[in-house]
């Protein structure tokens, strides 16, 4: 295997572990509309994911900067191509950030109540927009000759990004209800597990009819192989949910991320973004790389930082483990 297909592969796990990170911390953001029922539980939901919330957001930007780096072509068409959608994802994730640390720092309603719409719509709209994004590089955009994208956004719009769209924000909603049962005690708990379900239907729906399309138009044996999977762990991820197994139905709905993404990746591969002009203009893993000696330095620093990276985040879950509810809110943090 060439060192360009190795950080193919290492940047689809990067994208992975940011989706199953960031994803139940996105669904929980949703989840602050659709779950709490006062500014206590709402409370409650932001402290689930209060200490990680940011550590999470360590997968995007090195996703980022691997792509940067290792795929210098892919990187300047993606990101020259998909400019607006990917600005708008910026300004939520930092206007997101922001209202997470803001929020309690003044008492008056009116300014609790804005914060909290931002991180409702700041956790939707990137959540969506993700799909769309993911969407389009599997599908293929206007690529010329030059390898850059000479498509518009409104190209960007099709049914097939979509809904790839839909699916990320109902799948990563499963996954924040499914993480808030995991994490609480009490009545929104029960009501968690209760949303999950609802939740998670229409998300087996939408998330099958996107990865048949993905299939039919794109796939492989292995790609079908991670379909398969995909679709099983999200079956088994509301029985587990439904028998209050929120550990297990966690997990679960973590393979299905994990799956999906698999297959989107192994859909694409060898491929990083396909030309819906003329295939021989598609960026691939040869074409977009960077030069073999980058590549065998980037491979170097990331199996230093990489273990690092994985101690400390663990070890921040694992200090923060405790289940919380109501009775942990002190009136005062309102």
């Amino acid at each position: 295997m060439e060192l360009h297909d190795v950080w193919f592969v290492l940047i689809a796990v990067l994208w992975t572990g940011y989706f199953f990170l960031e994803g139940f911390d996105f669904g929980v953001g949703v989840l602050t509309k659709l779950l709490a029922r006062d500014r206590t539980e709402k409370r409650v939901l932001i402290n689930t994911i209060g200490p990680v919330w940011d550590g999470n957001e360590v997968w995007l930007l090195s996703a980022g900067g691997a792509t940067f780096a290792a795929f210098p072509e892919w990187y300047a068409t993606l990101f020259s191509g998909f400019y607006l959608p990917l600005l708008i994802i910026l300004v939520c994730l930092i206007v997101r950030g922001v209202a997470f640390e803001y929020r309690a720092k003044r008492p008056e309603e009116n300014w609790q109540r804005n914060w909290e719409h931002a991180i409702f719509w700041c956790s939707l709209i990137p959540a969506f927009l993700w799909g769309v994004a993911f969407g389009n590089i599997v599908r293929g955009v206007k690529i010329d000759r030059n390898l850059e994208y000479v498509g518009s956004f409104g190209d960007l719009l099709n049914p097939y990004a979509l809904l790839g769209g839909a699916v990320t924000l109902t799948l990563f909603t499963f996954h924040g209800a499914v993480f808030t049962a995991l994490k609480t005690v009490g009545e929104i708990r029960e009501r968690a597990r209760a949303l999950a379900l609802r939740v998670g239907l229409v998300t087996a729906v939408v998330a099958l009819a996107f990865l048949l399309w993905t299939q039919a138009d794109t796939g492989n044996g292995r790609s079908l192989v991670a379909l398969v999977v995909a679709v099983a762990a999200l079956v088994a991820a509301l029985v587990a949910n439904q028998a209050g197994r929120e550990g297990w139905s966690f997990a679960l709905s973590g393979v299905t991320i994990v799956a999906a993404v698999a297959m989107l990746f192994l859909s694409l591969f060898p491929n990083v973004m396909p030309s819906t002009l003329d295939a021989d203009w598609s960026l691939t893993v040869t074409n977009a790389s960077s030069t073999p000696y980058t590549l065998k330095i980037m491979t170097w620093c990331a199996g230093i930082a990489t273990p690092i990276v994985l101690l400390y985040q663990g070890w921040t879950y694992w200090v923060f483990r405790k289940r919380i509810g109501t009775q942990h809110i002190a009136e005062a943090a309102h």
